[in-house]
């Protein structure tokens, strides 16, 4: 597992940053996105997948949180 940074660009996008390898990528979908379940299985433009064990939306962002890699590019 990894610990990943979420953020919310000026487009109202979610942006990923990985700081351990310094990737930096848009997230292209998020399994769960309410304030009452937020995370779930994450799609980067790279083609990489994550997974967000699901939760409470964060109340601000940026905010950090593990992610476990599914599958896909890096």
């Amino acid at each position: 597992m990894a610990n990943i940074m979420i953020r919310r660009a000026a487009n109202g996008e979610y942006g990923f940053y990985l700081p351990k390898r310094d990737i930096e990528d848009s997230i292209l979908s998020m399994e769960f996105d309410t304030p009452e379940k937020w995370g779930g299985e994450i799609r980067l433009g790279n083609g990489g997948v994550y997974y967000i064990e699901p939760q409470a939306a964060p109340a601000r962002l940026p905010y950090s949180v593990r992610a476990r890699r599914v599958d896909g590019v890096e």
